[in-house]
């Protein structure tokens, strides 16, 4: 009789495990085709409801209330995640509870009565414009593919767009001549972003001469994206972050130094230029303003000088 028991509770929890496997790919599915989100933000759904996953435990969904759930948000706590982490995998938690019940796996949502953390908000790391150009001249003759190195942070710069954007851009949405590139960015937006001349420069010296390189390194393969690897693949935004951190680190800039930071430097420099929030947030490709302003929180500057030029008791 226990024999029989043993065997029926391995059968149950099999068929749980195949039925949560199901369910988060069904999940993934859901967020790519109907919540159009972009791959990096369905890779970072699956990294926090896989670790939801392995606290459950095997236990069944529809089971669940507020205070077990209220008990796995602690448990993220303990673990020392930060804020900013724990709100992201409560977000995550409460989409996944939202399509199990419109998939009617649950019948009622208990994850919408978790609170959401409050967060700080946090003030971008901006380069000062001197610390860039050391950044953008830091390529040299002893590195393997200097030029291409060069092209690839002029690029960040010069459009203040994310890795992730630079590693997708393609040669058909490079148009050198007309001083501008498409990129494609959140949730398949795409938008125009013009270029500089020296970026435009220093990107003809590549294509004319490292790129062929790198194209022949391929082989047989063939890629249109405009940055590529060593090995003449399309070069991964995780490669990005490492090679802008080596040229951060050769001209002794901070070490928390990334790409986001030439998109922050980007924002504020041209801020303090004088450009509008309006403009820099259609350069960014920010779907909402508040997010592009916490910009001018960032340059003092700036909003002392137009302080002192506009106020009458200034």
């Amino acid at each position: 009789m226990s024999i029989l028991r043993h065997k029926l509770k391995r059968k149950i929890k099999k068929t749980r495990r195949k039925v949560s496997r199901e369910l988060f790919t069904e999940f993934e599915s859901y967020l790519r085709n109907e919540c159009h989100l972009a791959e990096n933000s369905v890779m970072a759904y699956r990294g926090d409801l896989l670790r939801f996953q392995a606290w459950l435990k095997g236990r069944p969904l529809k089971s669940l209330n507020i205070r077990q759930l209220g008990g796995y948000v602690a448990t993220l706590k303990k673990q020392k995640l930060a804020p900013s982490s724990i709100a992201r995998n409560i977000v995550s938690l409460k989409v996944f509870f939202r399509f199990l019940q419109l998939e009617n796996v649950i019948t009622k949502n208990v994850a919408e009565l978790l609170g959401s953390q409050r967060l700080w908000q946090r003030i971008p790391h901006v380069m000062t414009i001197g610390m860039v150009e050391k950044l953008l001249d830091a390529p040299c003759k002893k590195d393997t593919y200097p030029i291409r190195d060069k092209a690839l942070l002029e690029l960040l710069y010069a459009t203040g767009c994310r890795a992730s954007e630079v590693s997708d851009l393609t040669l058909g949405n490079l148009h050198l001549e007309s001083a501008y590139c498409l990129y494609q960015g959140k949730g398949g937006k795409q938008r125009l972003v013009p270029l500089a001349p020296r970026a435009i420069q220093t990107l003809q010296e590549y294509l004319t001469t490292e790129r062929p390189m790198l194209v022949e390194c391929a082989g047989s393969f063939e890629s249109a994206r405009v940055i590529l690897s060593r090995r003449g693949r399309p070069l991964r935004r995780e490669a990005i972050w490492e090679m802008v951190k080596k040229y951060a680190a050769r001209i002794g800039a901070p070490r928390d130094i990334s790409p986001h930071s030439l998109r922050h430097s980007f924002a504020t420099h041209m801020l303090a230029g004088g450009a509008d929030l309006r403009q820099v947030q259609e350069l960014l490709g920010h779907a909402s303003i508040a997010t592009t302003q916490i910009y001018t929180h960032v340059d003092q500057t700036r909003l002392k000088k137009i302080h002192k030029e506009f106020h009458p008791r200034a």
